[in-house]
């Protein structure tokens, strides 16, 4: 898989209440969930996200409640990936179930900035900054996770596993 997009960069223990704000879950509909994406920490957010668009981030991203409407909310907003030093767990198994890839760094200095453009190549496990013009490398992401991100998701993947085993399950 590889994607680029313009770079959203954030700091450490960026929580799921400021992803998308507990005020807004009585809807379970993403594109609405979308436009109040990170208006707690970034108002600026979900008026210019565009379609491809990255995430970069600190440590310990998407901590807080287990809410799935999070990653959700960040996908139906345009971001392709969220690039980050760690990953709450719960936040990283629920952004895989709904097809949007996570990219954990660890711990260490890399120089990408707000408004800098990413090229990610999930395969051959390489970060670009086209901005700056640095490569990376990345823990590639396991085959499969790959695949449920192409996929669109778990249910997703579930359904063409299921389908191609010649049954239709819906």
């Amino acid at each position: 898989m590889k994607f680029s997009g313009k770079v959203w960069r954030y700091g450490d223990n960026v929580d799921t209440d400021v992803i998308i704000p507990a005020r807004y879950l009585n809807t379970a509909d993403m594109r609405e969930l979308a436009v109040h994406a990170m208006e707690d920490i970034d108002p600026t957010f979900a008026g210019n996200v565009r379609q491809g668009d990255i995430i970069v981030a600190g440590k310990n991203f998407g901590c807080g409640s287990s809410r799935e409407h999070a990653p959700g909310a960040l996908k139906a907003a345009g971001i392709v990936c969220v690039v980050a030093e760690s990953f709450a767990r719960i936040f990283y198994r629920n952004a895989i179930n709904i097809g949007l890839p996570l990219i954990e760094l660890g711990e260490g200095d890399i120089n990408i900035k707000a408004g800098d453009t990413l090229a990610v190549d999930l395969d051959a496990g390489t970060l670009e900054n086209v901005s700056t013009g640095e490569t990376f490398a990345v823990p590639p992401l396991p085959g499969f996770i790959q695949e449920i991100a192409r996929s669109g998701g778990l249910v997703n993947y579930t359904r063409q596993l299921l389908a191609a085993k010649g049954g239709n399950h819906e």
